[in-house]
């Protein structure tokens, strides 16, 4: 092993601006944890404030807010995850059977650019084209006859609203993956179905299908891990207090406890509950992304 290190120092040292980046970032900040199991003062500091064990977190499974809340944030994050599988999906199977390389190209770069503005640009872009007053998509639906729609301030619209925005930013960057897929089928397997008759339609069903679906079933088992991340940014940006009930996510109910009420031990309490069950469930989805799709990490 000295031999080994000898020989490949300068790799190592490569790798310590990014160890030391994940120990001063990821790892140091665990310390904080010991806030969820005190009644937190700053004036003390984190050791120096007094221990209170499990209260906080018998305090937060005591709010009548924290069941609904929880559902908010698996109903978003799981619709999320749904539609932002089978959108990169169809666009990649259209984009397929495009012909035209400039064409191509063009659709592929404006589907691409919303992936690269941040929701803060997207938030204020969405508030005008949503609003129920001048936005430009209720002036089109009052062209056709149908009422003005709150979007962002009604509780049976909210929720589609927040999948179908972040469908529009993420899908387009989302198909690099599986245009990357298709161009690994073997194109021999296109001409044999084309000899037996088989129509674009079919050839797409029998032979590009399952050519992508090792890594359709791979990035399904690994969103399992993003099952309680309903989109901190997105929701903070576009959510308001008449929507609290069908779009309050743990991120933004921690975020108005812990920094806007001070309230640090509670909201540092289910922030880790938070973090416990991502562990579990991206623990999962590795497993479940190495039996059934061979995924290594190493």
């Amino acid at each position: 092993m000295v031999a080994a290190l000898r020989k490949y120092w300068p790799l190592h040292l490569m790798i310590l601006p990014g160890f030391l980046l994940v120990l001063v970032y990821s790892y140091g900040p665990m310390a904080g944890l010991a806030i969820a199991f005190k009644k937190f003062m700053p004036s003390k500091g984190i050791f120096g404030s007094p221990w209170i064990g499990m209260d906080n977190f018998q305090f937060v499974w005591s709010l009548p807010d924290t069941p609904q809340i929880i559902r908010n944030t698996i109903i978003i994050a799981l619709l999320k995850m749904i539609a932002g599988l089978v959108a990169p999906i169809i666009a990649a199977l259209l984009l397929n059977e495009v012909r035209k390389a400039v064409f191509k190209r063009t659709v592929q770069t404006l589907i691409y650019l919303p992936h690269f503005l941040s929701w803060i640009i997207l938030g204020g872009i969405l508030i005008d084209l949503l609003s129920p007053s001048q936005g430009l998509v209720n002036r089109a639906l009052g062209l056709l006859g149908i009422e003005p729609i709150f979007f962002l301030g009604d509780n049976r619209w909210f929720r589609f609203t927040l999948v179908f925005s972040d469908v529009w930013k993420e899908f387009g960057f989302g198909t690099i993956v599986y245009l990357a897929a298709l161009t690994s089928i073997n194109p021999t397997l296109y001409e044999a179905a084309e000899i037996d008759g088989a129509n674009r339609w079919r050839q797409t069903w029998h032979v590009t299908l399952p050519g992508m679906l090792p890594i359709i079933v791979l990035l399904a088992t690994l969103s399992l891990g993003s099952v309680l991340n309903a989109g901190f940014d997105q929701v903070f940006n576009l959510y308001s207090t008449p929507v609290y009930e069908t779009g309050d996510i743990i991120d933004t109910y921690v975020y108005r406890i812990g920094i806007q009420k001070a309230q640090y031990g509670i909201a540092t309490a289910i922030g880790l509950f938070k973090s416990v069950v991502s562990l579990i469930f991206i623990s999962i989805s590795y497993f479940l992304a190495y039996r059934l799709a061979n995924y290594r990490i190493f």
